[in-house]
């Protein structure tokens, strides 16, 4: 097989590790961006999504279908919700101070990780995917009479990947639309513009901000759902999701989305190639440099905007 091929099949890795990559970091970047708090334990709301998923579809048996149509919506919402009772219980009684509700998260991250381990166990459990049919891929050759269509053996997907894709960009569409057409995304970016005035307005500011934080945590177990079918889920694989989201985050601007969707999509493509190529730790290794450049030379990300 050709050179072309070969990288064709690496975007399209590629592609699927920036749209959950995406999910996960608008997460993350939401959470920042209206309430200013650098969530540590975003990487284990991902984890449980994954583990929830595969507990319902344990449960419920059957086709996977229905196992993974219910996790789509009991997973997020679980997993909102526990993110809710910690904003209410936890972070609103530090007053959101950043110092603290950074140890607050880093100490949410390990209990959250033990208990897991304790209850679902260390062993990595796959999910099976609703559909999985495997398309086969067409490529274009330069022959003597010009361009023809082949199909190279080995050169294809499955419907499942190719849904992930699509599942990922319809729902950062909803988040963008519900930051921009209703009135709690309205309220959303009042209190994120300016807190006080916010407050002074009477937007009750400590619900927007529970509320931030469950949507933040429901859009990382989201993403877990559409993934595991292709990963497993497993107590530690929190980890890359976390360390990769403040990775996009810090590039593509702090609180912002449109910043932190290019982020993704150019740090997921980067990071499919290269593995492909090369090596996965040499992604991450040139990631982490881009950090770097992007951190001496354009501090407030390539989208944020530099603070007066």
């Amino acid at each position: 097989m050709e050179l072309g091929p070969y990288i064709l099949l690496a975007t399209l890795e590629g592609m699927i590790t920036a749209s959950v990559l995406a999910l996960t970091a608008v997460g993350l970047s939401l959470v920042f961006g209206v309430m200013r708090v650098v969530n540590i334990a975003h990487g284990e709301f991902f984890m449980l999504g994954a583990v929830i998923a595969w507990c319902v579809a344990q449960m419920l048996g059957g086709h996977p279908a229905v196992g993974f149509a219910a996790a789509l919506v009991i997973a997020p919402l679980l997993v909102g919700s526990l993110a809710i009772a910690a904003d209410m219980t936890i972070l609103k009684r530090l007053d959101y101070d950043p110092e603290r509700t950074i140890v607050a998260t880093i100490g949410l991250l390990y209990i959250i990780q033990q208990l897991t381990l304790m209850s679902f166990g260390p062993e990595a459990r796959p999910v099976q995917p609703p559909f999985n049919t495997r398309i086969a891929l067409p490529w274009f050759e330069m022959g003597a009479d010009g361009f023809k269509l082949i199909w190279p053996w080995g050169l294809g997907t499955t419907t499942y990947k190719l849904f992930v894709i699509v599942a990922a960009a319809a729902l950062l569409l909803a988040v963008r639309l519900m930051m921009t057409r209703t009135k709690i995304g309205l309220l959303m970016r009042a209190t994120q513009a300016d807190r006080e005035m916010a407050l002074a307005f009477g937007i009750p500011v400590e619900r927007i901000y529970a509320l931030v934080f469950g949507i933040g945590a429901g859009l990382a177990a989201m993403a877990a759902v559409l993934i595991v079918p292709i990963q497993q889920a497993h107590y530690l694989m929190g980890a890359d999701p976390l360390l990769l989201s403040f990775i996009v985050v810090i590039i593509g601007g702090l609180g912002s989305l449109p910043g932190t969707v290019v982020a993704a999509i150019l740090i997921g493509l980067s990071d499919g190639i290269i593995s492909v190529f090369f090596s996965p730790t040499l992604a991450k290794i040139l990631a982490t440099l881009l950090v770097g450049l992007v951190l001496v030379f354009r501090p407030q990300g390539l989208f944020g905007i530099r603070s007066v």
